[in-house]
């Protein structure tokens, strides 16, 4: 497969400069918070934004580079490009749009999309996971070297982004071409990439697998974002490679990693047990308290209690018949705790 190259980019932003290297030769998503430059990097690659220095290299091509004052124009870069809104032409016909790079009749993107039906419709008239089948069969029929996706579920409701991500999923499973997509949402990062950069200020914090991300985060920012629980406190005391940590409102918990000092602990919500009784097991880590609220994930729910977070089945929270207000215990093992940060570093 073709690589897409990006040499020690820097584009100068309002708060901070954008500086990253990154190798893209399968699916890649950077994900981050609003603001930290995720579609800076799309439109540096796209020639929509000129870096102050570095390179952009796709299959061999040099796109840009500055101290060879190189710098290709947008329309001569075989960038298949799906925007966060879609960017379709509203005034054009789903057929219209698709042939509109002028390389290949829609048909056969029609058929592969299953938007055949809807040829002679315009944008107006589609859902939003239809608008996002055009605006991708657009892109892939300029016959890109590269794919870049912006945002590609923000504007699709819960229901149909499932149904739409599996599909995308499926497609870029089947691509030959390098694919670079950003997204605020690590969950649909995990679900479709395989190399996850997690972007903080312009500087990417971590990049790694989903599984290196989730085993051993590199600071407690990368471990929030890829849904931990992040917990501080103080040692209070260690025996037989078991540490103690004392948090702020005064629970006592223990990990099996050295520590000593501040201590910052990450701990995952599908690590964490929850039951409407104690656990008999003195080993494990216990939090009691109200649940403070119940969100659905799908057929999975969200429990917040106390200071920590635990992910249950649904069947589970029925079975226990759990409802905000009531007591429960949510329990953990100390080898399900990670230290992000000690004085021992």
């Amino acid at each position: 497969m073709a690589e897409l190259v990006l040499d020690e980019i820097v584009v100068p932003l309002r708060s901070f400069d954008l500086g990253l290297s990154l190798e893209v030769d399968g699916t890649v998503a950077i994900v981050g918070p609003s603001g930290a430059g995720k579609s800076t990097i799309l439109r540096a690659i796209a020639g929509l934004m000129k870096p102050s220095s570095g390179a952009v290299r796709v299959a061999g091509e040099t796109w840009f580079d500055q101290s060879a004052d190189v710098d290709v124009p947008v329309d001569e870069r075989a960038v298949g490009f799906l925007f966060q809104d879609y960017a379709l032409f509203p005034h054009m016909t789903v057929r219209q749009n698709v042939e509109y790079p002028r390389r290949h009749p829609a048909d056969a993107y029609l058929e592969r999309f299953h938007i055949a039906h809807l040829a002679d419709a315009r944008p107006g008239e589609l859902s939003g996971g239809e608008r996002q089948r055009v605006a991708l069969a657009r892109a892939l029929a300029r016959d890109p070297k590269v794919l870049l996706l912006d945002e590609p579920f923000a504007a699709l409701d819960a229901h149909t982004k499932a149904t739409v991500r599996h599909e995308l999923q499926e497609l870029l499973g089947g691509l030959a071409i390098p694919t670079l997509f950003v997204t605020h949402d690590f969950e649909d990062a995990a679900a479709l990439a395989h190399r996850i950069g997690v972007l903080v200020e312009g500087s990417i914090r971590q990049l790694g697998s989903t599984a290196e991300l989730v085993a051993r985060p590199a600071d407690p920012f990368v471990a929030s974002f890829t849904g931990a629980n992040v917990l501080s406190g103080v040692v209070a005391g260690s025996s037989n490679g078991v540490v103690r940590v004392r948090l702020a409102d005064g629970t006592v918990v223990s990990t099996s990693e050295p520590a000593s000092g501040e201590v910052v602990l990450a701990v995952y919500p599908w690590d964490v047990t929850v039951g409407t009784e104690p656990p008999h097991d003195s080993a494990l880590n216990v939090i009691g308290g109200p649940i403070r609220a119940i969100t659905e994930l799908g057929n999975r729910v969200r429990l917040s209690i106390g200071p920590i977070s635990a992910e249950i089945t649904t069947a589970s929270l029925e079975r226990l018949e759990l409802e905000v207000g009531r007591r429960v215990f949510a329990s953990f093992k100390a080898t399900g705790t990670r230290v992000l940060s000690s004085q021992t570093d």
